[in-house]
């Protein structure tokens, strides 16, 4: 499909995000990564994630008090090889980022190394993080609870988030094996995305109270978010789709999320108080480090991790498909795609960037889309 949307130039893009967040109270360096955590989800085509929640999911958090721009980092307990981090409610990408760093050094010891963090906030896609491990020649996984969203097999009622469990494998090729998404059919960004498109919701994904599959993502939000609809986990409704395996796995991350660091977990992420009124999010985050040179070598792995991913590509194709991909192959060429053009902005976004600019004063920011 051939795209249509202004391209943004990544410096500006980055350099104007970076700024706004200084201006909403965030520590430069601190922007710093945040922006990169956000356009890192747009160079791999992820937008859900990217430019499209840096206003609603960061900035208006911030503004409601929902979301602290000064992040607070309390090691509570630290081990040779685990570590357990207090983020008090400020970004949950600066928190993350401090814990990648440390479990890097720690696997590069030890081999293997884990963590938790609690009282965190959103921290952006799961696979900058596992990323981070991957540069450093090794295996990186890490998933996220969120505020409640997904209803169990058999169930309507929304109870756990979308809750993403995410691993990145460092091969011999020029991108990594990269699996990167939620446990449920689809998230919550996805959704908010395609309402800022005026798209409907694919059906099957949604489940209302009644039983009945929703379409329209702006109902879908709004009922989610009322408690009165529920997004399905992986294999959709009910066990004969196997449901009940997306189930588990959205359980796993919960408990994962959850019970490393003792923190909250499912209605008790929900951002609301038991008067509707905002509050913290309290959401936990869980990270692992396995570092290849403690088993057979870097080199033995990445080969074999390269052989397994070119062997599927190679193998016999369905009648009338071009090619066979393997996890992190789009992404890769999504950014192959655009690190000359930059990244693509819709005019929902095109609206909140000069609205941001023309507010906090920031005139040495023209778009070109203007």
């Amino acid at each position: 499909m051939t795209e249509t949307r202004p391209y943004v130039d990544w410096k500006l893009m980055n350099d104007f995000m970076v700024d706004v967040f200084v201006k909403y109270g965030v520590p430069e360096e601190d922007a710093k990564i945040c922006a990169d955590v956000l356009l890192e989800s747009d160079r791999r085509g992820i937008e859900s994630h990217g430019c499209n929640r840096f206003k609603p999911i960061y900035l208006d958090r911030i503004k409601l008090g929902t979301l602290l721009p000064t992040t607070e980092i309390e090691i509570v307990k630290e081990t040779p090889t685990t570590v357990v981090i207090d983020a008090h409610d400020g970004m949950g990408m600066v928190a993350s980022h401090k814990m990648m760093e440390m479990l890097i050094e720690k696997a590069k010891i030890y081999g293997l190394a884990g963590g938790a963090i609690y009282n965190s906030t959103h921290y952006g896609i799961a696979g900058y993080w596992t990323g981070m491990a991957e540069k450093a020649g090794m295996i990186g996984i890490s998933g996220t609870n969120a505020r409640p969203s997904v209803a169990p097999t058999f169930g309507v009622e929304p109870m756990m988030g979308t809750n993403p469990m995410t691993f990145t494998i460092p091969t011999d090729e020029e991108f990594p094996f990269n699996f990167d998404c939620a446990t449920c059919i689809m998230q919550n960004g996805k959704i908010e995305f395609y309402e800022r498109q005026g798209k409907e919701t694919p059906e099957g994904c949604v489940v209302s109270k009644s039983g009945e599959t929703m379409t329209d993502s702006g109902q879908i939000l709004k009922d989610i978010r009322a408690g009165k609809a529920a997004l399905l986990p992986l294999g959709g409704l009910g066990e004969a789709t196997s449901g009940y395996k997306g189930y588990g796995f959205t359980t796993i991350v919960e408990i994962f999320s959850a019970a490393f660091a003792g923190g909250p977990f499912m209605k008790a992420l929900s951002g609301v108080d038991e008067n509707g009124d905002p509050k913290m999010y309290k959401l936990g985050h869980f990270f692992f480090v396995i570092n290849p040179e403690f088993f057979m070598g870097l080199d033995v792995f990445k080969k074999t991790a390269g052989d397994i991913c070119r062997g599927l590509r190679a193998s016999e194709k369905a009648p009338g498909v071009e090619r066979i991909y393997t996890a992190g192959e789009k992404e890769y060429l999504a950014w192959q795609d655009r690190k000359d053009k930059g990244v693509p902005v819709g005019e929902s976004i095109q609206k909140e960037l000069i609205q941001l600019r023309d507010e906090l004063g920031l005139t040495q920011y023209r778009f070109p889309f203007e």
